[in-house]
C-alpha cells in the first residue's frame, strides 16, 4: 500500500468514523436497526453544499446540516413510536423519501460541485500544511470532540435513559421514563452525527452527490463490529473509541485489499461491496472462533 493510499484510508476512516458513531447510538445503545443513515448522510452533504454555495461560512453550514439530519431521524422515530410502524420499515420509508428530498435540496440536480469554494479545511491548509495532513488534523479534532460529547451524554440522566430504553424498555417505562421521547431524540441525534459526517466528506471531496450515502449502514456496522473485535471492553469511553478505530481499520483493510494482487489478480473498485461483506462476515465470525479456542484450551488445561 502506498503512502498516498494509507493517508487517504486514515482520512476516510476518521470522516466516516463520525457516521459510525451515529450508527452505534441506534444499533448498540437503542437496539434500533436504522437504515435512515443511507439518506441522512447525503442530506447533510447536500444541505452543507447548498449553504456554502450561497455564501454561508463553511463551519456554520455544518449546523443546518446536523439539524436536517436530526429532523430526518425524528421522522423515523415518529413513524415507529407514534404510528407503530416496524422500526426497520420506518427507516426504509424515510430513507426512500430522502432520495427525493436530497435532489430537491440540491435544486433538482443529482450533485453539487464545491471546487473552488471555501471549506472548513482552508484555515489549516493556509498554515502550509499538506492537504491530506490538514484534513486528518481537522478530522482528529472533530472526532475527539464528538467522542468526548458522547461520553458526557451517555453519563447524563438522559444518556442512562437511552441505554435503559435499548436494554429493557418495559422496565424503564415502569420507572416513568417516556421511551417514545428517548427513541425519537436518540435516532435524531444519531442521524445528526451521520449528516455531520456527510457534510465534512462533501467539503473534503469537493462534491455532494445523491448516491454518496449508498451502503452507509453496512460500513457503519462493519466499523462497530471490527472495533469491538479489536478493543472490546465495557467502559463507555473505550467502546465509543473502538467504533472510530474500527472505522479506520475498516478503511485500511479496504485500501490494502484493493492494492493486493494475489496470483496477479487485482481487485477493482467495483469489488468494494464484496470486500465489505467479506470483512463484516470475518469480523462477526472471528470472535466466536476465538472464544471457542479459549474454551477448548481451558477444558484441556483442566483435564490435564
Amino acid at each position: 500500500m502506498s503512502l498516498y493510499a494509507f493517508s487517504g484510508a486514515i482520512e476516510l476512516g476518521l470522516a466516516y468514523g463520525l457516521m459510525a458513531l451515529g450508527v452505534y447510538l441506534t444499533f448498540r445503545v437503542l437496539d434500533f436497526p436504522d437504515l435512515t443513515v443511507d439518506g441522512s448522510l447525503t442530506l447533510g452533504a447536500a444541505v452543507s453544499a447548498v449553504c456554502v454555495t450561497k455564501g454561508l461560512n463553511p463551519f456554520l453550514s455544518l449546523l443546518p446540516a446536523m439539524a436536517a439530519g436530526f429532523a430526518a431521524g425524528t421522522v423515523t422515530g415518529f413513524l415507529t413510536t407514534k404510528l407503530k410502524i416496524l422500526h426497520l420499515l420506518a427507516s426504509i420509508l424515510t430513507m426512500t423519501a430522502l432520495y427525493s428530498v436530497n435532489i430537491r435540496v440540491m435544486g433538482g440536480r443529482p450533485n453539487i460541485a464545491l471546487v473552488g469554494m471555501p471549506t472548513v479545511f482552508d484555515p489549516i491548509r493556509s498554515l502550509d500544511v499538506s492537504p491530506f495532513l490538514a484534513s486528518n488534523i481537522l478530522f482528529v479534532i472533530l472526532v475527539s470532540a464528538v467522542i468526548l460529547a458522547l461520553v458526557w451524554l451517555i453519563r447524563t440522566e438522559y444518556g442512562q435513559a437511552l441505554l435503559a430504553t435499548g436494554a429493557n424498555p418495559k422496565m424503564i417505562t415502569s420507572l416513568g421514563v417516556n421511551t417514545n421521547f428517548t427513541v425519537i431524540t436518540g435516532v435524531g441525534i444519531s442521524n445528526s452525527l451521520v449528516a455531520l459526517s456527510g457534510a465534512l466528506i462533501a467539503q473534503n471531496q469537493g462534491i455532494a452527490d445523491v448516491g454518496m450515502g449508498v451502503g452507509t449502514i453496512v460500513a457503519g456496522l462493519a466499523s462497530i463490529v471490527i472495533g469491538e473485535t479489536i478493543l472490546g471492553g465495557r467502559r463507555i469511553a473505550v467502546v465509543i473509541l473502538s467504533v472510530v478505530m474500527g472505522s479506520v481499520v475498516y478503511r485500511l483493510a479496504i485500501a490494502a485489499a484493493l492494492s493486493f494482487k494475489p496470483w496477479g489478480i487485482a481487485f477493482q473498485p467495483s469489488d468494494l461491496k464484496l470486500l465489505t461483506a467479506a470483512l463484516v462476515v470475518a469480523a462477526l465470525v472471528l470472535p466466536r472462533f476465538r472464544d471457542s479456542l479459549r474454551r477448548k484450551g481451558g477444558k484441556a488445561a483442566r483435564d490435564a
